[in-house]
């Protein structure tokens, strides 16, 4: 069992720490909130740290999940940052969905140091963390991949190397790229079996067994129906997200007409008041 370091306890990176727990690891935990680091060291055992550094000092992996670049950079650069506590030999594994260059940055910074760096962005949600089921998309060398892997179990359903540094990142974001078009898709749908007169719930019982089908179809069409739209990844966090994609897009020439759309959409949401809704809070927009 590894002596781990986890820093961000937010509602992803909460239940994730506490799986590394479960299954044996030597976890010490960092969070901006003190208070949430004591509740829980109450829960899981372990131990906390004032700083970043002061957590991953002696760790032999040190895990992150916090909310953007900004975020990500200030636990690890600095006198107080993880990298200034890890020793040579280490590696960083990085859960944030980030931009790709600052993976790349912290991935050099990090090298120069003799420190692994894993970018390692997640899908899966609240739910996927809870239940120790997350999809990890992951970017860096090699073999600090292979020697994460086994940590990185913890909580995954499965984890893959897409390529070198931001690989993991580029990947997350192809995945917010297809969610948005489909909730997107999905909103329209129903939003027009309702209007003409059908039972959406039957619908989509019939359209979700053929090639219509989706995970959001699965499991968002209910709740979506209900107009309750408490599920799940917020809309500023997906805004975030997909303002990530278009950055990216702008740089390696790939065109997003229907994710540059989709964002202005839930720009709308937020006008609404639908900021902490969920992502299939577009069907919302259609009813006013």
């Amino acid at each position: 069992m590894a002596k781990v370091s986890f820093l961000g306890l937010g509602v992803m990176g909460y239940p994730m720490a506490g799986h590394l727990a479960a299954k044996g690891h030597r976890v010490t935990v960092y969070n901006r909130t003190t208070a949430k680091a004591e509740a829980w060291v109450a829960e899981h055992g372990g131990g906390s740290a004032p700083t970043p550094r002061e957590a991953a000092s002696g760790a032999e992996f040190v895990i992150c999940c916090v909310g953007n670049d900004d975020d990500l950079r200030s636990v690890v650069l600095g006198g107080d940052g993880a990298l200034a506590g890890m020793e040579p030999g280490a590696v960083f594994v990085d859960h944030t969905t980030a931009s790709a260059n600052v993976a790349r940055e912290l991935q050099a910074l990090a090298r120069d140091k003799g420190i692994g760096f894993v970018d390692a962005p997640v899908s899966g949600g609240q739910a996927g963390a809870e239940n120790g089921a997350l999809t990890i998309m992951c970017g860096g060398a090699a073999a600090d991949y292979d020697r994460a892997a086994p940590v990185i179990d913890a909580y995954a359903r499965s984890h893959s190397l897409l390529g070198g540094p931001g690989a993991g990142q580029l990947t997350k974001m192809v995945n917010q790229i297809c969610i948005a078009g489909l909730v997107q898709g999905l909103a329209e749908g129903l939003n027009f079996a309702v209007k003409a007169g059908l039972d959406g719930a039957a619908v989509i019982e019939v359209i979700s067994k053929g090639a219509a089908g989706s995970w959001q179809m699965e499991n968002r069409y209910r709740t979506m129906l209900d107009d309750h739209f408490e599920h799940g990844f917020a809309v500023d966090w997906m805004r975030k997200d997909l303002g990530i994609c278009l950055d990216e897009a702008k740089t390696n020439g790939a065109r997003l007409p229907v994710t540059a759309l989709i964002d202005q959409f839930y720009g709308e949401i937020q006008d609404m008041g639908g900021s902490r809704w969920d992502t299939s809070s577009l069907l919302r927009r259609l009813r006013r």
